[in-house]
């Protein structure tokens, strides 16, 4: 028998299913919201509220607009090379690329990396939609932006496959060690694309 009120123990409960959060640190975020002020709470409740319903997915590059929105920005706007496609794949992949300030193309998020373990197939990804975009926008040179691991390594080798026979350059982000990070800490995947990608001095 639970000493918790339900409404306390729902919220717990609801806080514990989101990744990475356990039990005890669901309980620590429920008794805040319950401490804080009630317009916090109301916030966090109406923003998700409309999360669902108030976004979707561009239909060109499958990044995240609003609903109202016909088309991501970073497609429609003039200033964008839609000749040149940086693949990328999760939305929020699209972030980090632009805090850069420099990249001028377009994206085009799969949804995912191949992983067998979790169940996660070519036919998961929004592959086919690349290479119907690729031909429809004249494309000259697409960007592997994956992650160095071994799904985003395995991800990257697929669609260089797919894309093979396609009359464009297929590039890949530089890798190479961190600043401040020691050899022996460095994992086989960066050290491998860091001696691929070394340099003349």
């Amino acid at each position: 028998m639970s000493i918790l009120p339900k409404a306390l123990e729902q919220t717990i409960e609801a806080f514990s299913s989101l990744p990475g959060v356990g039990h005890r640190t669901a309980e620590r975020y429920a008794y805040w919201c319950l401490r804080s002020d009630k317009s916090i709470s109301d916030k966090i409740s109406t923003s998700l509220d409309k999360l669902h319903s108030s976004i979707k997915y561009c239909p060109k590059t499958f990044a995240l607009i609003d609903v109202n929105q016909d088309i991501s920005p970073l497609y429609s706007d003039i200033q964008r090379d839609k000749t040149i496609i940086a693949i990328v794949a999760e939305p929020f992949d699209i972030q980090a690329l632009e805090n850069t300030g420099v990249y001028k193309g377009t994206y085009h998020v799969l949804g995912g990396l191949i992983s067998p373990i979790d169940g996660v197939g070519p036919e998961q990804l929004r592959i086919k939609e690349l290479i119907k975009r690729i031909k429809e926008d004249g494309v000259s040179e697409v960007i592997l932006a994956t992650n160095a691991s071994v799904e985003g390594e395995t991800t990257a080798m697929y669609i260089q496959k797919q894309l093979q026979d396609l009359n464009t350059d297929l590039t890949r982000l530089a890798r190479g060690l961190p600043i401040g990070v020691d050899l022996e800490y460095a994992d086989q995947i960066t050290l491998k694309r860091a001696l691929e990608g070394r340099t003349s001095l």
